[in-house]
């Protein structure tokens, strides 16, 4: 098998379907499978032999065949079918677009070199958090699979209320925060950018700490490794917005130039390829549209907090019951 597409049918927004999408692979001569829930990504990838490796689905699902990508020596091929889609983006494509980017495949495509990340031996393209953000996709889980409408909305609620701070030693310096996270490459903290990240070749991890929920103060640190040392033997984390449970203390650091990914040859811009070519500056600006998402966004979250108490239609009298149950 040379291509391999797996497909993760329980992302998107069904436009295009997983079914299309599949075909339109096949027609370009790629070998497909549509994932099942007990599928296990990683593992279908490094047993298919494939000597192209794609994934169609979100950051999280990216990253399982990613991996199996760098411990194969695959070329990897992302395919934006996610929600957000924010590898996609800093990559420098259309993320709006699943179609296009299977020109990837193709013999054009352009071959790159980029950093990835390593958690605790488990691979990441975007960033680890700890703390609040990470209590909210844990509780935005454990509503979904619960079958409950709202989820996100539900998890942001609650994860309001909890006022604690995290504590933590990083590379020996004690750190209190509400969010901790570390990048694989710089990010951009401001509101207009959506935390893009302009390389993604830097060989460097980004921690940001900030003491609120909303990052308006950050406090940042550029490492190429971070250790970090709490208090409890395990800690609650997201990995590519996947929620995750994690031994202490934390041993995170970047594999730079590890991932070999193709991209299709129409969006490289120029000649980068796996030796010294010019710097790569993938992202894209943020459009209009974005930024004004972004900026509901925050606000939405600002009200929420404001007024917690009483947009969440179960808190009275099942208040200590939903906590209990999402811990």
């Amino acid at each position: 098998m040379e291509r391999l597409l797996l497909i993760n049918p329980r992302s998107g927004d069904d436009d295009p379907s997983p079914g299309e999408l599949e075909r339109a692979a096949r027609e370009r001569g790629v070998d497909t499978r549509l994932l099942k829930p007990e599928d296990d990504p990683a593992e279908l990838a490094r047993a298919s032999g494939a000597a192209v490796l794609g994934a169609a689905g979100g950051d999280g699902s990216l990253a399982l065949v990613a991996a199996a990508a760098i411990d194969t020596g695959a070329a990897f091929v992302c395919i934006p079918f996610g929600t957000r889609n924010h590898f996609a983006r800093d990559l420098g494509l259309d993320r709006d677009d699943p179609l296009g980017a299977l020109a990837a495949f193709d013999d054009d495509a352009v071959e790159r070199r980029i950093d990835a990340g390593k958690a605790n031996g488990r691979i990441f393209l975007n960033n680890i958090s700890l703390g609040a953000y990470a209590g909210l996709v844990h509780r935005r889980e454990h509503h979904r699979r619960r079958g409950e409408a709202l989820a996100r909305a539900r998890a942001l609620v609650q994860t309001a209320r909890q006022r604690h701070h995290l504590r933590a030693r990083v590379n020996g310096e004690d750190i209190s925060a509400r969010v901790l996270l570390v990048g694989n490459n710089r990010y951009a903290v401001d509101l207009f950018t959506l935390g893009e990240r302009e390389r993604l070749d830097a060989g460097e991890l980004h921690l940001g700490a900030a003491a609120g929920w909303l990052p308006n103060a950050w406090e940042e640190r550029v490492a190429p490794r971070f250790t970090i040392e709490l208090p409890q033997s395990q800690v609650r984390a997201a990995i590519d917005g996947e929620p995750v449970t994690l031994d202490t203390p934390l041993e995170i650091e970047s594999l730079p130039r590890a991932l070999r990914v193709l991209v299709p040859g129409t969006s490289s811009g120029d000649d980068n390829d796996t030796g010294g070519g010019p710097t790569m500056h993938d992202n894209p600006r943020a459009t209009e549209e974005e930024q004004e998402q972004a900026q509901e966004g925050r606000q939405q979250e600002e009200e929420s907090m404001r007024g917690m108490e009483h947009q969440d239609p179960d808190t009275q009298g099942k208040r200590t019951h939903d906590d209990a149950e999402s811990e």
